[in-house]
């Protein structure tokens, strides 16, 4: 049973489509893309939840938290940095 991607997965798919399109090209061979970016959607609510409560515990508001803590961990696993052009 394939699991349908979140707003994060599917925001990971679309950028890493235009940015990372050898890496998906590579991970869809394997046939691990759709393994992959849910478990950059799973690393991403997870990592997400525990900054919002440490920014809420530090007195942030809950969007304040929740938009710090989107700051803080999208280009580890959803947008990640182009892969090099060539010159």
């Amino acid at each position: 049973m394939e699991t349908t991607l979140t707003q994060y997965g599917m925001m990971a798919q679309k950028h890493w489509r235009e940015f990372r399109p050898k890496m998906v090209a590579a991970l869809e061979a394997k046939g691990i893309l759709n393994e992959t970016l849910l478990e950059a959607e799973r690393s991403t609510k997870n990592e997400m939840y525990d900054l919002t409560m440490k920014f809420q515990r530090q007195g942030l508001t809950a969007q304040q938290a929740h938009d710090r803590a989107w700051e803080m961990v999208r280009e580890e696993y959803i947008l990640l940095p182009p892969e090099e052009q060539p010159a």
